[in-house]
């Protein structure tokens, strides 16, 4: 078979540009500086250091893209919460903000939404502006630690100048719990149908719906509990909103993050799809179906506030998986955001389905093209982007590897595709880590293959992201090569510059 080497190519292209690309097979060390440790994310959006989980208060103004997030400023590892911040006019390249909400009387700040108050029906505007109004769950540790079971309750903060600052509600718990655990994660939407806010919270193994006519009094609506739904372990971050087919029909999509419980053990997010009547959501297919297959995409949420020219429902996950969150070979920060993508609804005699697309503006990355002529190639940058057409129904697989013994294989075998990582490098802080993923793929046909390749992470998008799958990988060098078998040599490969120089 012909190699093709790529990384000569890479190395003119990127002279002429003025950049400097190394070429994967070159994988010594090079001095540590900014965002350039071992497995740090170089396209993916992480902390510059300490811990993070959760996406937070995710909201859309006057430009920008912001982003919250569960974040412990003092280690990495999971500690007191505190809402991190960073903004975004493109999705891509992000600028980071000093902390925005920080532990106080009522408790640590756990996971939460953020909305823009248009008409100041809370009455926190002032002089014409409207507010950015975060609600988010106040963790008490001391009740927590005496027993009690009322130490999660709802509260609120405030800013006026697009998310800078912000100012704790004196009459905060706006939600107090009445007596339950797990009582937490308020995601928030306006709905104009009841002109109401609606806040659907995680309730244990449930979803509870509020409305509220001004984000400060709350009045419980309903439930979402169905017998056939995926549960294993607590429901976290739930999400509601609508999504409408090619074809204009509205459906409802009711997003809820479970841990333990997930297809490939421990953290994962199922969807539901039915109808909501500003009061309760109703099912309208009974079947479990899960946002992203692979074991790292977890507490995802989409952002509210995106303007209706653009008309996206973007999401964005935590890329890490509670099983073994906090002992990845990371050191100066722990965890990454997975690519923001794009949701759509489609329906197919009847059924309908949510696919993740990554978002278009990702492809801003791309420094380089080169077309995929053959069965064995060289990758010549650590982080690419890889798109291959599928032509029929045959068994296939896709392999990255290193001259170290390392590699992740991706495979399809009759009715099913697999992510094996068993030997993509450091896997031994985890017993279950290296475990191959089987995902079924429900006799979907098969077209493309879409893979994003960072330092420590693949997702990978099937049929423009039918079937979603996302995973950590710690290899010791970079994958400098890539194997097809049973795939047509009929794509493209692109290196994807950092969003951190």
């Amino acid at each position: 078979m012909k190699v093709i080497d790529y990384c000569s190519k890479v190395v003119l292209a990127t002279s002429f540009f003025g950049l400097l690309t190394a070429c994967a097979q070159e994988t010594k060390e090079e001095e540590i500086g900014y965002y350039q440790e071992l497995y740090r994310p170089q396209f993916h959006f992480s902390p510059e250091a300490n811990w993070m989980n959760d996406p937070n208060g995710m909201v859309y103004y006057e430009g920008e893209y912001h982003l919250f997030y569960q974040y412990y400023p003092d280690g990495n590892v999971w500690g007191p919460m505190h809402w991190g911040h960073a903004i975004s006019e493109d999705l891509v390249h992000w600028e980071h903000l000093p902390i925005a909400l920080y532990p106080d009387s009522l408790g640590y700040i756990f996971s939460g939404s953020a909305v823009i108050d248009h008409e100041n029906t809370s009455g926190l505007g002032k002089d014409g502006m409207p507010p950015m109004v975060a609600i988010f769950t106040y963790h008490d540790p001391v009740g927590e630690a005496g027993g009690r079971d009322d130490f999660q309750t709802q509260g609120i903060a405030y800013s006026l100048d697009k998310g800078r600052t912000w100012t704790v509600y004196e009459g905060n718990p706006v939600l107090a719990n009445p007596g339950i655990k797990d009582f937490r994660d308020p995601k928030v939407i306006w709905h104009e149908e009841s002109e109401l806010w609606i806040m659907s919270l995680a309730v244990l193994d449930k979803i509870s719906f509020y409305t509220s006519p001004n984000l400060l009094d709350w009045t419980f609506a309903s439930d979402f509990q169905p017998a056939w739904a995926a549960y294993g372990g607590v429901w976290e971050c739930p999400d509601l909103f609508p999504l409408k087919t090619e074809t204009g029909e509205e459906k409802w999509v009711l997003l809820v993050s479970i841990n333990p419980g997930g297809p490939q053990g421990g953290s994962a997010t199922q969807y539901f799809i039915g109808d909501f009547d500003g009061k309760s959501f109703t099912p309208t297919q009974e079947d479990v179906e899960w946002i992203d297959w692979g074991a790292d995409n977890y507490a995802g949420v989409t952002w509210s506030n995106i303007p209706e020219a653009d008309g996206r429902r973007i999401f964005i996950g935590w890329m890490s998986n509670w099983n073994y969150a906090q002992v990845v070979p990371t050191t100066a920060w722990r965890s990454a955001m997975t690519v923001p993508r794009s949701l759509a609804l489609v329906e197919k005699e009847g059924t309908y389905s949510v696919i993740s697309q990554p978002v278009s503006e990702l492809e801003k990355l791309r420094i380089r093209e080169f077309p995929v002529t053959s069965e064995v190639f060289e990758l010549g940058s650590k982080t690419i982007e890889l798109l291959l057409s599928l032509q029929d129904e045959q068994d296939f697989s896709l392999r990255f590897y290193n001259d170290s013994g390392e590699e992740v294989v991706l495979s399809r075998i009759r009715d099913q595709f697999i992510f094996d990582r068993s030997k993509s490098g450091v896997t031994t802080f985890e017993d279950g880590f290296g475990n191959p993923q089987t995902i079924p793929l429900n006799s979907v046909q098969l077209e493309s293959v879409r893979v994003f390749v960072d330092q420590s992470s693949i997702e990978v998008f099937l049929n423009d992201g039918a079937v979603a799958i996302t995973n950590l990988v710690f290899p010791k060098r970079a994958y400098s090569h890539v194997e097809l078998s049973g795939i047509p040599a009929q794509g493209s490969l692109y290196h994807l510059a950092s969003i951190w120089k």
